[in-house]
């Protein structure tokens, strides 16, 4: 069975997790990484092309039918700047740096999948395409490497992500029909004003009063224009203006970030901001610029492939080892690139233990996984595999 399968590889995968955790490399940077993930890969005897999108690597399992169906399963590889707190052999050597979101247990699960699928390829009936994408955390990996042909060659016709999960104890996965995780927008706003003395303000027109009317009036944004049922939010987290507090500002800059579900949504409420912005600031005397920024694309699930996770998850988990997620996330998430161009599920792989102290959450100093979570996760997406090769669906 592929889960005891998965199991006896655990020193492996527990030495392999261990080596990424301890040279944690930021996004667009990760050149040891890649070349960890190279020598793995040549290991397993499994023909790769690497710098593709400056660090990516993408490696293709062939099956004993070439033309038949190909399925790809994609782990991310930067950590963040953050500086490790936990008191571990395995503790980050770079200062500064740290796998505190799990892109080290991502990385090291597909490699596991990819030795249980590489020891029956003769019976594997089509390919796999192993997706190590760079800079999930910062300017996000996926788009550059599908421009750069990653799903082509052979062309990749479902695509499977995870992600380690602290809410969830270990030996547990989270599935999601539908809305996973959310799109992003950079928002940047200049208000301009006019300056004058404070003690005579009607010679001026005040770039802080009218920036805050546009933050006020941008609130409505949501709660007028977004239906109540849906999901969307404007945040302003940078305030920055005036020189001199007996100064009337005469230039305010703001900065945030627009998250929705659902792409009509985020149509309408981008289209909303920036006549909000234009007409509020030019009715109080002063002007305004916007910039927007895009992001990320929302991730959305597609329902058949999520059927496929939950199956193999119940066959080799058991049924009340999987469990439905109620909310999708207003995070962010790359891997929607990729669920845009084929169908694809993203799912969660609990890594908690309350009773090891494994119980802290991702981007912290003190994220830790338990690693019998590495043998879950490569038996499922393993079991992914075989599952959706042998079944159906074209």
């Amino acid at each position: 069975m592929v889960i005891q399968e998965a199991e006896q590889l655990l020193p492996w995968l527990s030495e392999v997790r261990r080596d990424f955790h301890m040279y944690p490399e930021l996004g667009m940077d990760e050149h040891r990484t890649m070349d960890r993930v190279c020598h793995y890969l040549d290991a397993l005897n499994i023909p790769y092309k690497k710098n593709i999108a400056n660090t990516g690597v993408v490696g293709v399992i062939e099956g004993n039918n070439p033309d038949g169906k190909t399925i790809a399963l994609r782990a991310d590889m930067d950590a963040l700047p953050i500086h490790e707190k936990n008191d571990v052999p395995y503790r980050s050597r770079h200062d500064g740096k740290m796998h505190a979101c799990g892109h080290d247990a991502h990385m090291t699960i597909l490699l596991g999948a990819a030795y249980i699928l590489t020891s029956t390829r003769d019976r594997l009936p089509g390919n796999v395409k192993l997706l190590f994408q760079p800079a999930e955390e910062t300017v996000g990996g996926a788009a550059p490497m599908i421009e750069e042909g990653a799903l082509e060659h052979p062309q990749v016709e479902a695509v499977l992500g995870l992600h380690v999960a602290p809410e969830l104890p270990v030996g547990n996965v989270g599935v999601r029909y539908g809305q996973m995780n959310a799109s992003s927008d950079a928002l940047s706003l200049t208000v301009n004003g006019k300056g004058a003395h404070a003690a005579y303000p009607a010679g001026g027109k005040d770039a802080i009063i009218i920036a805050s009317q546009v933050i006020s009036a941008l609130q409505t944004v949501v709660s007028r224009n977004v239906d109540a049922r849906e999901s969307a939010v404007v945040t302003f987290g940078t305030v920055s203006g005036g020189t001199q507090p007996n100064i009337i500002a005469d230039r305010v800059r703001l900065q945030g970030t627009m998250r929705t579900l659902d792409p009509k949504v985020r149509a309408v409420v981008l289209d909303r901001i920036q006549e909000t912005v234009r007409n509020v600031a030019k009715g109080l005397g002063g002007s305004a610029e916007l910039a927007i920024e895009p992001g990320y694309t929302a991730l959305i699930n597609d329902d058949e492939m999520v059927d496929l996770v939950k199956g193999v998850g119940v066959e080799l988990l058991g049924k009340d080892r999987v469990t439905t997620i109620p909310k999708p996330s207003l995070g962010v998430e790359d891997f929607s690139f990729f669920a845009e161009e084929v169908p694809g599920a993203f799912y969660r792989l609990g890594v908690r233990n309350e009773a090891k102290g494994i119980v802290h959450g991702g981007h912290t100093s003190r994220f830790d996984i338990d690693e019998q979570a590495l043998a879950i996760g490569a038996a499922m997406q393993a079991g992914n595999v075989w599952g959706y090769l042998n079944n159906s669906r074209s």
